[in-house]
């Protein structure tokens, strides 16, 4: 009786690796997503918002690099201080240099009209 359970470990592990590896690379919008830090835009945002989700979908890998601020509280239920203290009342929101807000979910095209980032061809 022949056993395959080495044979897919490997197939299961080389699948994984090759899966950590995609993620390495670089998203298509991480410049636009570094240009919008290097801007002063803050993304803020709760982990539970279903349109701050959109909104990181949006960037696709290059998420991680956005200016984002999480709001929430752990358990959900509550602000933190500095957002707060921002006066957040709405996520996501969107704040810039020039101290205008935008609310909701914003098209990629606003937010490099907002701050001059150039968003890839």
């Amino acid at each position: 009786m022949a056993t395959w359970g080495g044979a897919g470990i490997l197939l299961v592990t080389g699948g994984l690796f090759g899966v950590a590896r995609l993620n390495e690379l670089p998203g298509e919008l991480d410049g636009f997503a570094a240009c919008l830090t290097e801007q002063g835009a803050t993304f803020y945002g709760a982990f539970w918002c279903p349109n701050c989700t959109d909104q990181k979908k949006m960037f696709g890998r290059s998420a991680d690099l956005l200016p984002y601020l999480e709001c929430s509280t752990s358990d959900g239920k509550g602000q933190l201080p500095v957002c707060a203290e921002k006066a957040v009342t709405g996520y996501p929101t969107w704040e810039f240099t020039d101290g205008t807000r935008l609310n909701g979910t914003q098209p990629l095209r606003t937010l490099a009209d907002k701050t001059n980032c150039a968003l890839p061809e």
